[in-house]
């Protein structure tokens, strides 16, 4: 049930500042971080939230660059929040991702870099190891955000938006997901994160704020955790088709769809 949700109060994001402080905890942790369990250079891809590119996710690429981790950026810029130009873009970086390293991908994305990713990996489950979402609302859209009024002063029903969010999620991920998510997140309500849809989803709550999630120790140990347990590559089903994977194309998103993740009209003067 969603009828008790609603988006977070805007007069506490002032809040969000406490997420610079995760920056010198990072610092204090970092040898109990660098002896977290080691990647075997499995492929990461790392996508960062609205209107936020890859200097946001540098740190956390670099970390498990260090762990052994093949870890990238999305290497497309500032994240306009338009998901129906975006996902064909991320398509080309996975597939081609996945064909050099004839393993799966695993997808990390903060905030709305994480709708990405869910979207992607249900489109796409055969080249996606496992989606790990940062703040990410499964449910609502920007209905439970603090950008639910700006929406509705631009004249675009959130209501609407939610109801084709529903119905994109009737088709469950299969790839596994890790949902962190954070009860002092004053931009999107901490309920809107929890996955009640995907049959193989873990969530784990940690203690920051919405812009910490990028610099959370708490965060980046439970990433190299989550990302270790097998210790062996998530090979592609058949390594020897993987030479056309890049040409393949997505499905085409329902248009209800394609306007409902698009943030880019906040960018737009009223």
């Amino acid at each position: 049930m969603t009828d008790h949700l609603q988006a977070p109060d805007t007069s506490h994001v002032i809040r969000e500042a406490r997420g610079l402080m995760e920056l010198p905890r990072l610092l204090l942790r970092f040898p109990e971080l660098a002896r977290q369990p080691r990647g075997q250079g499995q492929p990461v891809l790392i996508l960062p939230g609205y209107g936020a590119g890859d200097g946001s996710t540098v740190i956390l690429k670099s970390y498990l660059r260090l762990l052994g981790y093949r870890a990238r950026g999305w290497g497309l810029g500032r994240n306009t929040g338009n998901a129906s130009e975006l996902l064909p873009k991320i398509l080309k970086r996975v597939a081609s991702f996945a064909r050099r390293s004839h393993q799966k991908v695993h997808l990390i994305g903060w905030s709305f870099g994480g709708y990405l990713a869910r979207e992607f990996a249900r489109e796409r489950a055969d080249l996606v190891g496992h989606v790990i979402t940062l703040g990410t609302p499964v449910i609502g859209g920007p209905k439970y955000t603090i950008v639910a009024e700006l929406f509705r002063r631009r004249g675009i029903d959130v209501d609407a938006i939610a109801a084709e969010v529903e119905m994109r999620n009737q088709v469950s991920l299969t790839a596994p997901v890790i949902a962190i998510y954070s009860r002092r997140d004053a931009v999107v309500a901490w309920e809107a994160c929890i996955d009640r849809i995907t049959p193989n989803v873990e969530h784990v709550e940690v203690r920051t704020t919405h812009l910490g999630f990028g610099f959370s120790p708490d965060v980046y140990k439970i990433i190299a955790r989550r990302l270790a347990p097998s210790h062996s590559p998530v090979q592609l089903a058949d390594p020897s088709e993987t030479a056309a994977v890049a040409d393949l194309q997505l499905q085409p998103l329902p248009a209800a769809l394609n306007a409902s993740v698009d943030y880019s009209p906040l960018q737009k003067k009223p």
